[in-house]
């Protein structure tokens, strides 16, 4: 069940985007000159800090005013800018391809948002859908230009499997990228249940953003009675009576679901964001880019 183009994203989707951004305090060195801040100090605009001359360092680097008044010899700093790999993750497992709408549309258009706001600030920008099993969509790669390519691929996604987070992180483990930031989309939702997916996120050696796919029926659903509920997933089904105190213990442990995921995000200091799929998501990145940038730590 692949989708056409047009059902992802159009030139108003793409030209909405162009002014937002992604930025880091900080992106692990070894990149492209771009215009994230790195964690090296060399030849930069931006004066960071002195430090005292060490044999071997750069003469050029020599503040010799300060030699001049003091006697000593520092180097002053600077900034390098150099892009931030993003690496994108997006959830395409088969419940996401059920309900109407469905979730996973609303997914791969925040794939290609957070991919186009990337690659429209020379970072490059690799794709790696997951279900039971993940795969490279998109090897990293820069250039504004390949923004409609890339929503061309995703539009060929099929549906997978099971939703696998241990499997997904070990995919991204044995690649061996060079350090960046993380964006995994999707529900969330692990057969294996929220302690499966912390510990899975915690092997993870980038940065996370984690992107919460979620509708309004998640918490609330709009179910009464006698009703027979099958997993969308592994197909098995059980029988059940929705009463008052059912859906109450139902919310309960949704809530306690949430508070995990916040909980998982705070310790691993990643970012989380929620998006609702049933609302237009350029308006929500509007939102969270209120200021023109959203800030990943």
């Amino acid at each position: 069940m692949a989708f056409a183009s047009a059902q992802l994203f159009d030139a108003a989707f793409l030209e909405s985007l162009k002014h937002l951004r992604l930025v880091a305090r900080r992106v692990p060195a070894g990149g492209r000159f771009a215009e994230q801040r790195s964690v090296d100090s060399g030849g930069g605009i931006d004066f960071k800090d002195f430090r005292p001359y060490a044999p071997g360092d750069d003469f050029r680097a020599i503040d010799w005013n300060i030699y001049q008044r003091l006697g000593k010899v520092f180097l002053r700093l600077y900034e390098e800018l150099e892009d931030l790999p993003l690496y994108l993750m997006p959830d395409v497992s088969r419940s996401l391809f059920l309900e109407e709408p469905p979730r996973v549309i609303a997914g791969l258009r925040t794939t290609l948002a957070l991919a186009s706001i990337s690659l429209n600030h020379h970072d490059k920008v690799g794709v790696f859908p997951f279900s039971d099993e993940a795969s490279t969509l998109w090897r990293p790669q820069a250039g504004a230009s390949k923004v409609m390519l890339l929503g061309e691929r995703l539009a060929t996604l099929e549906p997978g499997g099971t939703t696998d987070f241990r499997q997904a992180c070990q995919y991204l483990e044995r690649l061996r990228l060079r350090k960046g930031l993380v964006a995994i989309v999707s529900d969330f939702f692990d057969p294996a249940g929220m302690d499966a997916v912390a510990h899975a996120l915690k092997t993870v050696r980038h940065r996370l953003l984690l992107v919460q796919l979620v509708r309004s029926t998640d918490r609330e659903p709009t179910v009464d009675g006698e009703v027979r509920l099958v997993d969308c997933e592994s197909g098995s089904a059980h029988n059940v009576s929705v009463t008052p105190r059912v859906r109450e213990r139902y919310i309960n442990s949704y809530d306690a679901f949430q508070e995990r995921l916040a909980q998982t995000a705070r310790r691993l200091g990643a970012g989380l964001l929620q998006i609702d799929v049933e609302q237009d998501i350029v308006a929500q990145f509007a939102k969270v880019f209120e200021k023109g940038a959203y800030r990943v730590a």
